[in-house]
């Protein structure tokens, strides 16, 4: 359990109730909680680095072997083309009438050519099935360990409930404080290991694509997200109509204005800016603010796994490390320009 949550808990607990057989399984069935949850989480974060670390070196192999076979295709051009040039000739170099042009010699190394790119054929098929069939343990195991993880969530919460439904009556308000920060804090973690389970998974299950209006889903999304009567959001122009997974591009698009909100919710005027700029490869999206910026020291680490510049009860640390991964698979990238106390200008990709 949380030192602080377990000293408290002790000091406010009322003195007909500190030796309650009851009220000493709930607190032994909080502590388990906090045991099972700091354990499998660890797991959690060590599974999701192999598995970064597992894809980074197999698309390296797979792209030394693509390069490989490029310069075989070429080679093998260069064959073909002398051998196409040179068939049946008798070919003297440098006044020497020995050194004829050999055809058979010519045959037997293009054939070994060909039984070589087969053979890298073959391993490269055989690495992408390895490596499909490992991304769908960790699949398998990620769920496995976040549904886990969620039942004692779920059980600790429910022993809070009947405890504030139960002793309503006796509880000071400094224990009624305590409990609803146990309750946040219960809330947290369950964001959390919902954003490991869907940085994990997605791309896997990708939907239909259809024709997505990005001028109606970005109102759309203003119509939902939490603004402050202090911050407006403006949109540009002509956004264009692209055909995509609709919850794949609203989820990034959610995430960076989320997070400008947030990074402008103290100002007097908070301004947040929707932009959107096309050539011919690209889609080309801004989500602008005037708001607290992020210092230069964090800036390379912004869009890892469980980094975050504040601590608040319902951030995860995953929202920018997902939507880099879902402008990934669009073959696209996101990139940020910031300065402290200057704004922050997000920026990503999508290819057409």
């Amino acid at each position: 359990m949380h030192s602080l949550l377990k000293r408290q808990l002790k000091k406010t607990l009322p003195d007909h109730l500190s030796g309650d057989p009851e009220m000493q399984k709930f607190l032994a069935a909080v502590e388990m909680s906090y045991q099972n949850h700091d354990e499998k989480l660890s797991m959690v974060q060590r599974a999701t680095t192999i598995s970064s670390e597992e894809l980074f070196t197999a698309n390296r192999e797979l792209t030394k072997e693509a390069d490989r076979q490029k310069k075989i295709l070429v080679s093998l051009e260069l064959a073909m083309n002398s051998l196409s040039s040179n068939l049946g000739t008798e070919k003297k170099y440098d006044g020497d009438a020995s050194k004829v042009f050999d055809v058979e010699k010519l045959a037997k190394h293009i054939s070994h050519l060909a039984a070589e790119v087969t053979g890298i054929t073959a391993e490269k098929n055989l690495l992408l099935e390895d490596l499909e069939a490992q991304n769908e343990s960790l699949s398998n195991y990620i769920q496995l360990v976040s549904h886990d993880l969620k039942s004692p969530i779920r059980n600790v919460n429910a022993l809070l409930s009947w405890v504030l439904e139960d002793d309503q009556n006796s509880l000071t308000e400094e224990n009624r404080e305590n409990l609803d920060l146990a309750s946040s804090n219960l809330a947290k973690m369950d964001n959390l290991i919902n954003g490991i389970l869907e940085h994990a998974t997605i791309g896997t299950s990708m939907e239909s694509k259809m024709n997505v209006d990005i001028n109606i889903l970005l109102k759309e999304i203003g119509s939902y997200v939490p603004l402050p009567d202090n911050v407006s959001l403006n949109y540009g122009s002509n956004f264009p109509r692209i055909h995509i997974e609709k919850h794949l591009i609203e989820q990034v698009f959610t995430y960076l204005i989320t997070n400008a909100i947030e990074a402008t919710s103290h100002l007097e005027k908070g301004i947040i800016d929707l932009n959107f700029q096309e050539d011919k490869e690209y889609w080309k999206f801004s989500v602008i603010d005037n708001g607290k910026g992020i210092p230069i020291k964090h800036q390379s680490s912004i869009f890892e796994m469980f980094k975050k510049l504040e601590n608040n009860d319902s951030a995860a640390g995953v929202g920018l490390a997902l939507a880099k991964k879902i402008v990934k698979l669009y073959d696209g990238s996101i990139e940020l320009v910031s300065e402290e106390n200057m704004g922050a200008n997000f920026t990503f990709t999508l290819k057409k």
